[in-house]
């Protein structure tokens, strides 16, 4: 989601007035809906600095990626909230009911899941809560992507990018196949924000051949980007 602002532009020392199209940001309220001591619940989980779109693939991905859930099929629904605000007009407040959760701490993943756009792990509150663990270990003979695939996967990530073609400031993820062909792109000013976009879809379109897929990112791939590529 973009917006249009007027601006100034000099170029060759010519001024001219234009309008430029500027990636928004919004605060998107995380809600987890669990059943405790035989009765359902509603906790505030996180809130985080997100690109309107695509809201039910983020928290999905989210939950997936930080391991408060083992398999996607573990969310039961996923539901817009709230009246529409702002001056976007978009409800900022999704809720996730998950079920065969057991032992869930609400005010412990609170403490742990302060986030904002810029970066997913700046707001954890202490370096246990870092790392998330995998317990699978990764068969590493596989996926074979051809070193062409690879080279030209910044281009296929960048012909796919609608809003960086427009703002040329906002990041992407891709799922790309072996031969090439781009399945999937999520994108947002949160670098980790796309990523769980990704993922979240991809989860729960049953999407994900570790075989012959890999995921394409713009920007660095920082600590968190990897950790949730092997999630």
């Amino acid at each position: 989601m973009d917006i249009k602002y007027n601006v100034t532009k000099f170029k060759e020392n010519q001024k001219s007035e234009i309008k430029d199209h500027v990636s928004i940001e919004e605060p998107l309220e995380m809600n987890l809906r669990i059943k405790k001591n035989g009765s359902w619940q509603t906790e505030n989980l996180s809130i985080t600095m997100r690109t309107p779109g695509n809201d039910e693939d983020l928290i999905a991905g989210f939950l997936f990626n930080e391991k408060i859930i083992e398999n996607i099929d573990q969310i039961v629904n996923l539901e817009k909230q709230g009246d529409k605000v702002g001056d976007y007009n978009i409800q900022n407040k999704i809720e996730a009911t998950i079920d065969n959760i057991k032992n869930i701490d609400i005010g412990k993943l609170k403490r742990n899941f302060l986030t904002n756009s810029s970066c997913g792990v700046c707001g954890k509150t202490s370096l246990d809560v870092i790392e998330v663990i995998k317990n699978e270990k990764l068969n590493l003979s596989f996926p074979k992507i051809r070193k062409e695939i690879i080279m030209k996967s910044p281009k296929l990530l960048i012909n796919e990018q609608s809003e960086f073609s427009k703002t040329g400031g906002i990041h992407a993820s891709s799922l790309i196949n072996d031969s090439g062909k781009v399945l999937l792109t999520r994108e947002d000013v949160g670098r980790h924000n796309a990523l769980d976009k990704l993922i979240g879809y991809a989860q729960k379109n049953k999407l994900i051949d570790n075989h012959s897929q890999f995921i394409a990112c713009s920007g660095r791939l920082n600590f968190e980007l990897v950790q949730k590529g092997l999630m």
